[in-house]
């Protein structure tokens, strides 16, 4: 069974991951695979540096995200152009994962709706939390600044429209236990 798990940076939807792993599922993140399809030496970082030249480098030639990002978190087309070259790599990668694993997978998928994924999903599962709580959560747990926070939710989907996708939608504005008991109904959902 393969489910969808999406939501906006801050959401709670790694939470909901490592719960479900917990559970007995695997695995497969997009933001992982984001970050395999760059790793140096690779045709997705040479088409980085192609597109956004060397100054995306680091000293030792690996990818410096920081800077990617102030490059395409400031403007859409930067950031359809980046996304243009690594949305097929990271597609084909979670593909070959997908056929190799058995049992219940959840495809963790930020961006399920600006990636418009071929994958065909038995489930698709949102999380959601206000905006504002998704902003304190990037501001204490990830250090970033109140304009960081916002330029990145401002780049996503709303959750809105990543709702109407979803057959699940797991509210997160809530303690860690009433998350757990939530994401653990969910799941158990999926076996039947």
């Amino acid at each position: 069974m393969l489910i969808a798990l999406t939501g906006g940076i801050g959401s709670g939807k790694s939470t909901v991951a490592r719960l479900w792993v917990d559970l007995g599922a695997t695995e497969i993140d997009a933001d992982v695979l984001a970050r395999q399809v760059v790793e140096p030496g690779t045709s997705g970082l040479a088409e980085v540096v192609k597109a956004f030249g060397t100054e995306v480098l680091n000293k030792d030639k690996s990818l410096n995200r920081g800077q990617l990002a102030k490059i395409v978190f400031g403007s859409p087309e930067n950031r359809a152009a980046l996304q243009g070259l690594l949305h097929p790599l990271i597609q084909a990668k979670a593909k070959k994962l997908i056929s190799e694993t058995e049992g219940v997978i959840i495809y963790t998928i930020p961006l399920l709706v600006e990636t418009n994924s071929p994958l065909l999903f038995d489930r698709v599962v949102t999380v959601s939390a206000p905006e504002a709580v998704r902003i304190e959560r990037l501001l204490k747990d990830r250090g970033m600044t109140m304009d960081d926070a916002r330029s990145r939710i401002e780049a996503q989907a709303t959750d809105a429209q990543r709702e109407s996708l979803a057959d699940t939608v797991i509210d997160s504005d809530c303690s860690l236990a009433d998350l757990q008991s939530r994401a653990n109904a969910v799941f158990a959902s999926f076996k039947t």
